[in-house]
């Protein structure tokens, strides 16, 4: 299910997978619908914007290094706190992210470094686990929430839209039905090889179960995604090394953290992995520069881990 055409062998170089030439600066800020966590380049200069949802309670600053990879590379990220307390009800938070969305035209300029200005007409949006599904659902026009601007490209990282097949996150936006998601927009699926496996053999449990996992989002998107696996890690291994200890949004995220299975390879170039990927999409649909996303599809092997490219099992 690829977007772009097959093209010449490349020269199977990019940089997306390296930090950028940016520095970036984390800041954050109550003076939004929700508390934010912005990382931004603190040079000079007009950026795109990037949307960012996190996983079931797990505070955005998790995934600093993974935002900050991203944002070297000259995007703002604007991650949300979002707090609902009911992983499987995820209206409150889709709404939330609309209206921080619709807070970025005024509210996001006063909070950036002098002179760092966000260009709204380039705008993405992405998630990682549940944010994946808040991501895709938002996306698909499930706020109660009017939109003042367009997401062009959307980016899920592991998606999960539900704890099993009987309890299915709300609104359930995955219907089975292959090629169903009413999506205009560029998409990338990131899924992981661990992700749907136990912590415990014998307990069926999973942090990405089969069936609600990025396998299901991708089969539900049109020709317009491309879908990617890192099969060696798993759903929290883009995360800080920390994550657990420092800035786990709550006991219940720590409970849920130690019950994802772990790849056992260097946790640092998986977040580079997945970073570069979402580097790659941006900078293909908000720049219009294609060539590390045409090499990464062509020769996934550049990728600092072992990176496989799904295929459409659908005609």
């Amino acid at each position: 299910m690829a977007a772009l055409e097959a093209r010449p062998a490349p020269a199977a170089a990019t940089d997306v997978f390296k930090r950028g030439k940016y520095t970036a600066k984390p800041i954050t800020t109550c003076n939004a619908p929700k508390t934010l966590f912005i990382v931004t380049p603190d040079t000079e200069g007009t950026y795109p914007v990037l949307l960012f949802l996190h996983g079931y309670n797990i505070c955005p600053c998790c995934y600093t290094n993974l935002l900050e990879h991203i944002s070297s590379h000259g995007y703002i990220v604007v991650a949300p706190r979002l707090l609902s307390l009911c992983s499987l009800y995820g209206r409150p938070d889709i709404n939330s992210a609309a209206e921080v969305a619709n807070w970025l035209s005024s509210g996001l300029q006063p909070v950036l470094p002098e002179n760092v200005v966000p260009d709204l007409s380039r705008l993405a949006l992405a998630g990682h686990s549940r944010g994946g599904y808040l991501a895709f659902a938002l996306a698909l026009g499930n706020a109660n929430v009017s939109m003042n601007l367009k997401f062009l490209t959307l980016i899920g990282i592991d998606p999960v839209a539900g704890a099993n097949k009987c309890m299915k996150m709300c609104p359930k936006i995955l219907t089975g039905v292959p090629h169903s998601f009413n999506l205009d927009i560029p998409v990338m699926v990131i899924g992981t090889g661990l992700g749907g496996e136990s912590v415990i053999g014998c307990i069926p449990c999973s942090c990405a179960p089969d069936g609600l996992n990025y396998a299901e989002f991708f089969n539900e998107c049109k020709d317009n995604c491309l879908g990617f696996v890192i099969p060696d890690y798993g759903h929290m291994d883009m995360l800080d090394d920390d994550y657990c200890t420092n800035c786990i949004g709550t006991s219940i995220g720590a409970i849920m953290g130690s019950m994802c299975k772990s790849g056992k390879g260097d946790k640092t170039s998986m977040m580079e992995c997945v970073g570069g990927l979402v580097v790659a999409m941006l900078m293909a649909h908000l720049e219009g520069e294609t060539g590390d996303l045409d090499a990464i599809v062509d020769e996934p092997g550049i990728a600092p881990v072992k990176l496989e490219v799904m295929e459409d099992s659908e005609p």
